[in-house]
């Protein structure tokens, strides 16, 4: 069966990642995105590298790689006028329009939902800022960084005060982003069945600050139920114990104990099965509670052998651990493998992209993944002719005046 958003057209103003985001789940279920970029040099993250993909016609980023699969570039200078009547037809060929700008930054060209609605009423429309549309930092730019530090994420994360390398960290990957990204395509879903309901779109205003504080998740719970602010505790578990890393015999790894049933199985792998009848370990409060103490026994355990030694215990005993793998071993993982997450998608000019799966698995609709990352504007005159009826001769004009950028 085809993908459960074919015949959704989204018409893509966004760039670097959030958005890109968005629309490449948009597109990997099945929506035709059109992504919209400036003729001098496209997206930013293009040249974000390296490492670069040059086997192609042109250099294109990995970082742009990574969110851009399943769509079609068009190139477009918004900045003109005839460039802007372009944007207002194919949003009214289009379902979604997804932008992020700054607050206001497209009003002066008329292409703000406001403008797009008077187009085409059922338009739902998603921007996405840093800070939102509303409220006294609305104007402010705001990146995934400091979206981390300034939402909490970085207070929590890192290794203690008086550690070594102690002190708040960002995430290894910019998470603001991407939860924002997938919020965003859970607020158009949902805007797109109120609008099967109704008829009508609708304004979606999404702000990368809003999304980080809802992501801290049990930590936000905590500061609101005790009043107390959580502190950053390295690989450990504010509230289950033991679920750390931990030191092994030839490098490192992590043990996930989740209940008690687990802990006794751990201890008796472990050869010490008193351990888990002792009163301050035998029920997940007293461990907390008992953690400076627990913490160092188990850690001298974990020492005696080697990580894929612990792997094959703790996978016989049924208790959750493992390796803490580099991304190559990632990749050569053989559950990785066979789930098929990693892709080889064909370019326009035949080159063969790598590329990252969705972890989406339906059992009737179908996942796609047709599209390579496109060069830029490899699409333009496809759109123009397939999408708006533009004849070739007036699609050579508009390249002759830099409206859609060279030919």
């Amino acid at each position: 069966m085809a993908g459960p958003l074919k015949g959704i057209r989204v018409l893509d103003l966004s760039r670097i990642l959030a958005g890109p985001w968005a629309s490449q789940c948009l597109a990997d279920l099945g929506a035709d995105v059109i992504k919209i970029e400036n003729p001098d040099g496209g997206d930013d993250t293009r040249t974000w590298g390296p490492p670069f993909f040059d086997e192609g016609e042109a250099p294109l980023a990995a970082y742009f790689m990574c969110a851009n699969r399943g769509k079609r570039s068009v190139t477009v200078d918004i900045a003109k006028p005839e460039g802007q009547a372009l944007i207002r037809r194919l949003a009214a060929e289009s379902d979604i329009v997804l932008e992020n700008f700054k607050v206001g930054g497209l009003r002066k060209y008329g292409l703000d939902y406001a403008s797009l609605a008077e187009v085409n009423p059922r338009l739902i429309y998603c921007s996405i800022t840093g800070f939102g549309q509303t409220g006294p930092y609305a104007k402010r730019p705001g990146y995934d960084l400091l979206i981390q530090a300034l939402g909490g994420l970085m207070s929590i994360t890192g290794e203690p005060d008086g550690m070594p390398g102690g002190g708040p960290q960002r995430a290894g990957v910019a998470v603001v982003d991407l939860f924002t990204g997938l919020y965003s395509t859970i607020a158009i879903l949902g805007a797109l069945h109120h609008r099967t309901e109704t008829g009508e779109g609708q304004h979606i205003d999404m702000a990368l600050l809003d999304t980080q504080v809802a992501m801290l998740a049990n930590q936000g719970s905590y500061f609101l139920v005790s009043g107390k602010a959580p502190v950053r505790q390295g690989n450990s578990h504010p509230t289950i114990v033991p679920y750390q890393s931990f030191e092994t015999k030839d490098g490192h790894m992590i043990l996930a104990v989740g209940n008690d049933g687990q802990f006794a199985r751990f201890c008796k792998a472990a050869g010490m099965p008193a351990l888990a009848e002792d009163a301050r370990f035998s029920t997940n409060p007293n461990r907390v509670a008992h953690r400076a103490e627990l913490v160092p026994i188990v850690a001298g355990i974990i020492a005696g052998r080697t990580t894929d030694e612990w792997v094959a215990v703790l996978e016989e005993a049924n208790v959750p651990g493992g390796p803490i793998n580099t991304i190559d071993r990632v990749f050569a993982n053989e559950q990785v493998q066979a789930r098929g997450i990693e892709l080889a998608l064909t370019a326009k000019d035949g080159s063969k992209m790598p590329s990252v799966a969705s972890p989406i698995r339906y059992s009737k609709s179908t996942i796609e993944f047709e599209k390579a990352p496109p060069y830029l504007g490899q699409d333009t005159d496809e759109v123009l002719r397939d999408v708006l009826g533009i004849s070739p001769e007036d699609i050579a004009a508009m390249h002759a005046a830099g409206t859609i950028g060279k030919a």
